[in-house]
């Protein structure tokens, strides 16, 4: 079984989750992607919006300083388009770890999603 996680080293809750991953017989193969290091793609992130079953303003730190910067709210009246770009612009941004195992996905946040989901691939 193959999962990918979309990590951020620096953040406590996506360095548990990738070792709850490292320690799951279930997750032999796993591709880290730091996306800090790699910027994810318009398409990537709307996949990753789409597999969680969220619209892309539900996937935003809006408690980072960086959102206040930006002027932004979540009740901005803006298109799906206009927020996936301004995650690709602002990995920041991003609420972390994501997990994609098989197709499905977590936000480690807490890191027991991704042990959910594991379980659920039992």
């Amino acid at each position: 079984m193959k999962a990918t996680i979309y990590h951020n080293p620096r953040c406590s809750k996506s360095r548990q989750t990738l070792q709850l991953l490292e320690s799951s017989d279930a997750t032999p193969d796993i591709e880290i992607i730091d996306y800090q290091k790699t910027p994810l793609d318009v398409a990537t992130l709307d996949e990753i919006c789409t597999g969680l079953g969220i619209e892309p303003q539900q996937l935003i730190r809006t408690k980072e300083d960086l959102f206040k910067e930006l002027g932004l709210s979540i009740d901005d009246n803006k298109t799906r388009e206009e927020w996936l770009a301004i995650l690709q612009q602002n990995p920041k941004l991003i609420e972390r770890p994501i997990v994609n195992i098989n197709g499905r996905y977590a936000i480690g946040r807490p890191p027991e999603n991704v042990a959910l989901l594991l379980d659920d691939m039992d």
